[in-house]
């Protein structure tokens, strides 16, 4: 399953330069841990930060300019860093699985001279089969939506990073003419610059490697559950996922329920059993063909609806029935998880999506990215999975990773908890 092992977002908002994890061009830094969590005080960036991979869904869902507009970003100047003309920029690096050479996105969003927005620059690249050293070559590369593309798994002569930048004539003169690989080499145009490339080509079955990055963006699950969203009662109808507001949490079970009864039953009882006072947990369908998630007290004969029970008792349902998704999505995004859990729930929660992260990736593991204020939950973690967001001198988001504080490492090897390191001020520099 695909891992992001490093990201960089430029000029977004607060994040004017952050990076996040190990880049093609920084070797000798780390990569992302299976479950990384960022914690900073409120007003740094962390929701930012987290809005930034939703920002990149939703352009490729939606196109740039719908998803310029939702989720109260406001448009593309507003969500540019104050002060900044440079274009907004997102550098991926990432693995389709372990076996597989690392691919960097590289994507660069701008205005026009109407003020429109549209992608301004888009790349893929990775390094041949056997080459270990050296500049990766783009397999994808477009300008002003005017490139060249290559087809397959395996790509022959490629643009180097010395011919970025020209313009569409000039690099037609400069790459060879024959062999038998470079007539792999698609030259592009597209028609709409407010569309991502990789939505388009991604669609084309002689582009694998694309297709295989697309499909990791769509299938990535940001989080943005509410309570009340989930009381509501959809109607009867098999869903294989949670969606992103929770609403549809009684098709998913009713789809897991159908799908796999027995190995649903045993999930259900694990579930009840991590969620204090609960003994079962059920579904049946109303005479009006609606859903009702039921949720059996230990202290109680009836049961309690899932309009009746705690907001607490609905989050930690839905994030565990994610956990035990058949088929889950390779990225998690999960923002303030602990908002309505009582506290000493949140360690427990923490090791829950640890252990999911950490699972092979051939049994159904998935990344997980959480950002958080509690120290509670930040107990549980280790110093290299969490990251550190403050603002600099010039009120511009930085991050460090804990693991990179010769102090905070010495602590915790003692076996003082991070949470606890947080709450006294070691983690933030205060």
């Amino acid at each position: 399953m695909a891992r992001i092992e490093g990201f960089r977002v430029k000029n977004y908002r607060t994040l004017k330069d952050v990076t996040l994890g190990k880049l093609w061009n920084t070797r000798g830094r780390k990569p992302l841990t299976p479950m990384t969590v960022i914690i900073g005080h409120n007003g740094v960036g962390k929701s930012t930060l987290f809005d930034a991979f939703g920002f990149i869904s939703d352009c490729l869902r939606f196109g740039l300019e719908e998803a310029a507009d939702m989720k109260d970003r406001g448009g593309f100047e507003r969500m540019r860093s104050q002060g900044s003309t440079a274009p907004i920029e997102f550098e991926f690096y990432y693995r389709k699985d372990t076996s597989s050479r690392p691919i960097t996105y590289e994507l660069s969003i701008d205005q026009d001279e109407h003020g429109r927005i549209y992608v301004k620059s888009e790349r893929l690249r990775q390094r041949r089969h056997g080459q270990r050293h050296g500049w990766p070559y783009s397999f994808l590369h477009l300008n002003e939506g005017r490139g060249f593309v290559w087809c397959g798994e395996r790509s022959g002569q490629l643009i180097d990073d010395g011919l970025a930048g020209l313009p569409l004539e000039e690099l037609l003169k400069k790459l060879p003419d024959e062999g038998e690989e470079s007539s792999e080499r698609d030259q592009v145009e597209l028609r709409d610059k407010q569309r991502l490339g990789i939505n388009t080509l991604g669609a084309l079955k002689q582009h694998p490697r694309i297709a295989a990055f697309r499909d990791f963006i769509e299938s990535w699950h940001l989080s943005y559950f509410t309570p009340d969203a989930a009381r509501s009662l959809p109607r009867a109808g098999a869903q294989r996922h949670l969606n992103v507001h929770g609403d549809n949490l009684g098709n998913v079970v009713q789809f897991m329920q159908r799908e796999a009864p027995d190995r649903f039953s045993q999930v259900l009882k694990r579930i009840a059993g991590k969620i204090p006072g609960i003994d079962k947990i059920s579904v049946s369908v109303s005479e009006d063909k609606r859903l009702l998630l039921k949720f059996n007290d230990s202290g109680f004969k009836d049961p309690f609806f899932a309009q009746q029970v705690s907001n607490g008792t609905l989050k930690m349902f839905a994030y565990l029935l994610l956990l035990e998704d058949p088929f889950p999505s390779p990225f998690i995004c999960i923002e303030e998880p602990e908002n309505g859990l009582y506290h000493k729930l949140l360690e427990g929660l923490a090791a829950e999506l640890r252990a999911h992260a950490a699972k092979p990736r051939n049994k159904g593991s998935a990344q997980v990215f959480i950002t958080t204020h509690q120290p509670y939950f930040v107990d549980a973690l280790l110093p290299e999975e969490v990251w550190v967001l403050k603002k600099g001198p010039d009120g511009f988001a930085e991050v460090q990773r804990a693991s990179d504080d010769p102090t905070v490492k010495a602590l915790a090897e003692e076996g003082l908890p991070l949470g606890g390191l947080w709450y006294s001020d070691y983690l933030d520099g205060r």
